[in-house]
């Protein structure tokens, strides 16, 4: 179970330099890691690829949390840039390498989970987003996936709360179509 209150505690101590509390805050993040990833990404696997690149910028970048906010926003940060990042390099690699499938491996679609393909057509939607409206993508991605609060939502993306709203306004607005189109 995540426990929020040794979480900020192994993060300030590691953030401050103490390997032994890194390391007990990367086991403690772990779950949480791979659930948060799993939001994002339908493929457990990758899910689990993605979560395994939040632990290394996490270990690589503790140096930078500062504790102005909770380091679960933080993590929520690194978690959403490491799963869309992933989401972008499978994108790629698909491209690259399209699969041929064999009568024997279609997928049935009674057995397929509508809510992967929900994901998948949230990824797109966040990258048409990207592509489109790039100052966009942060509110819909603080506010709606990660389910920060708008005042800690506004805070990280570093604007004022009515700014926040209104482009998480238009966000919800231009993604909308999009993901009912599919």
């Amino acid at each position: 179970m995540y426990d929020a209150a040794l979480t900020e505690d192994l993060a300030r101590r590691a953030a401050a330099g103490d390997p032994a509390a890194l390391d007990r805050l990367l086991a403690e993040v772990r779950p949480e890691a791979v659930r948060r990833c799993g939001r994002f990404l339908p493929c457990r696997e990758d899910a689990e690829e993605a979560a395994q690149d939040v632990l290394l910028q996490i270990a690589r970048r503790i140096s930078t949390f500062e504790g102005r906010s909770r380091f679960s926003t933080w993590l929520y940060t690194v978690v959403a840039n490491c799963a869309r990042q992933k989401y972008r390099e499978l994108k790629r690699r698909a491209a690259e390498q399209p699969v041929v499938l064999e009568p024997a491996q279609h997928v049935d679609p009674r057995t397929t989970s509508v809510i992967a393909g929900s994901r998948v057509d949230l990824l797109e939607a966040l990258d048409r987003l990207e592509r489109e409206h790039p100052h966009l993508v942060a509110p819909l991605v603080y506010r709606d996936i990660c389910q920060l609060e708008y005042a800690e939502a506004a805070e990280r993306v570093g604007i004022p709360l009515g700014t926040l709203k209104s482009r998480l306004h238009e966000a919800r607005r231009q993604v909308r179509p999009w993901l009912s189109a599919s």
